[in-house]
């Protein structure tokens, strides 16, 4: 139900930690205002980064800790105030602390997804929430066709925008019968941003960063130009898909 592990770059996303922080999309205030609903005591948010998740739980009067193996982006959290532990979440020390919801946005994909089901099996109180999350988004024309084109062009094996995860991968917390039925669902959204904050977002994207510092400032100035053709800015159709269960 997520993209295939890749557990080789769970932490290159430091090296854009302040970009990450201002131009990922934020995920959306019906989820965050649905999560806090449940009224949960204690919230671990696994794969926290730099706080989009954890800040907005937060804000919303819930007590959260999270866990990120990367220090600099862990160090970008910590500024937004969040308390939070440095470590890989199948590795973290959780000294048998245990938590009411379980929250991993944008993240579970760099997880070992066997012994992440199992340590978040461990760390969930019974009846305790379980939810994974994903944006989404594709550009709507003429920018996609605009950037298409440049992409083709540039950095044909790179991803021009962030697809809809795809749902045809094993999924152990499915199978698991430590979980209930994992339930899908999906937060539309949409947004505009300008050429400079879509390069913003692109760039902090793991494939773009392996490009190296060259290839990858043309490939920026290359976007820069084919928004701008198109009126300077990118308007998008996206959303939130959300996999929840709860420990049985």
């Amino acid at each position: 139900m997520l993209e295939p592990q890749n557990l080789a770059r769970p932490t290159s996303y430091g090296l854009t930690a302040a970009l990450y922080d201002a131009h990922r999309p934020a995920y959306p205030a019906a989820l965050l205002d649905d999560l806090a609903a449940l009224s949960p005591d204690e919230v671990l948010d696994v794969g926290c980064g730099t706080g989009m998740v954890a800040t907005a739980l937060v804000d919303r009067g819930l007590s959260v800790l999270g866990v990120e193996p990367d220090e600099q982006m862990a160090a970008v959290a910590r500024d937004h105030g969040v308390s939070l532990e440095v470590a890989p979440f199948e590795t973290w020390d959780d000294t048998g602390r245990q938590f009411d919801l379980l929250t991993c946005g944008a993240a579970w994909h760099w997880i070992d997804q066997a012994r992440g089901t199992d340590k978040a099996a461990r760390v969930l109180r019974e009846g305790g929430t379980f939810a994974r999350f994903y944006n989404f988004e594709l550009p709507d024309e003429p920018a996609i066709s605009a950037l298409e084109t440049v992409y083709r062009k540039l950095a044909p094996k790179l991803k021009t925008y962030v697809p809809v995860p795809r749902d045809d991968f094993p999924d152990p917390v499915a199978t698991s019968d430590a979980f209930s039925a994992v339930e899908t669902k999906i937060y539309p959204w949409s947004r505009t941003v300008t050429a400079e904050e879509w390069v913003g977002m692109v760039t902090t994207f793991s494939d773009h960063q392996r490009l190296g510092a060259g290839p990858l400032a043309g490939l920026q100035q290359a976007i820069r130009d084919a928004i701008e053709t198109v009126g300077g800015s990118v308007t998008t159709s996206g959303g939130t898909y959300v996999l929840m269960a709860h420990r049985m």
